[in-house]
């Protein structure tokens, strides 16, 4: 395995939008639902599974207190369910908590070693907080226990490509990419690799994929903008950063490359 080792990057990193929420059905948020899954506990009141399933059905509708209370009861009825744990962190992450995620993350990773799960939430907050050394080995972990969620490889490709370390990184994207073949992220993140490489051709290939997977992704036109902008056409590049910034007026990267492209 390549040294790990952190320096600046350059060009656009894929969006810090894929989490456990985002995998979780949206039907499961609805009111109907909710209201099901309300009687079932009525019928079994010291279920933990019941509650565990109930909040994480209130937190993809948002409601994150009742969620959090769900999951202190599953916690109560059941001390050993690191996925209650694991769940209740993911609150704690949304509401902004991320000291007592962390520790939820780690009292499930202490009662079940194997959670590739709760390695890939912590290993998350460890990244997004500067704690890239942590970061690496929890995804690292996630990957050697075989893990088949797509993050870990996408968020160690992230690494990888922070460090300059393209080539792991598009290994790792291509994995993502191969568990999560409908999902932008890997594309993306791959793209922005062959890029930095001077591979404009697969990156282009891969931007424009990410577009027509998920055209309401402000990242992937300001990609795809930046090549368009690396070959001389910057009247299409002003085209595609503009397109980014309709779908998201505070992205940066577009709002920066537009001023650089428009004439």
């Amino acid at each position: 395995m390549a040294a790990f080792l952190i320096v600046p990057l350059a060009a656009c990193s894929p969006a810090d939008t894929v989490d456990d929420l985002a995998r979780i059905d949206t039907a499961q948020g609805s009111q109907e639902n909710i209201a099901s899954l309300t009687a079932v506990i009525q019928r079994t009141p010291n279920d933990p599974e019941a509650y565990n399933i109930r909040g994480a059905a209130l937190g993809r509708a948002g409601r994150y207190r009742e969620a959090l209370e769900d999951f202190n009861k599953a916690i109560q009825l059941d001390p050993r369910s690191a996925r209650a744990y694991a769940n209740r962190a993911l609150i704690y992450r949304r509401m902004g908590d991320n000291a007592k995620a962390v520790a939820d993350y780690t009292q499930a990773i202490s009662i079940n070693p194997n959670y590739d799960t709760a390695y890939i939430g912590r290993g998350e907050i460890y990244r997004l907080n500067g704690r890239t050394q942590e970061a690496f080995q929890d995804f690292e972990r996630a990957i050697q226990l075989d893990t088949t969620d797509p993050r870990a490889y996408l968020r160690r490709g992230l690494l990888y490509q922070a460090s300059n370390q393209h080539q792991y990184a598009i290994e790792d994207f291509a994995t993502a990419i191969s568990l999560s073949p409908d999902q932008p992220y890997g594309y993306n993140g791959r793209g922005v690799s062959y890029l930095a490489l001077g591979d404009t051709e697969n990156a282009f290939t891969d931007f424009n994929t990410a577009i027509r997977l998920d055209e309401d992704l402000a990242e992937s036109w300001a990609n795809q903008a930046l090549v368009y902008e690396q070959q001389g056409d910057k009247a299409k590049a002003a085209q595609s950063y503009s397109r980014a910034l309709q779908l998201d007026a505070n992205y940066e990267p577009a709002r920066e490359g537009l001023a650089r492209t428009k004439v």
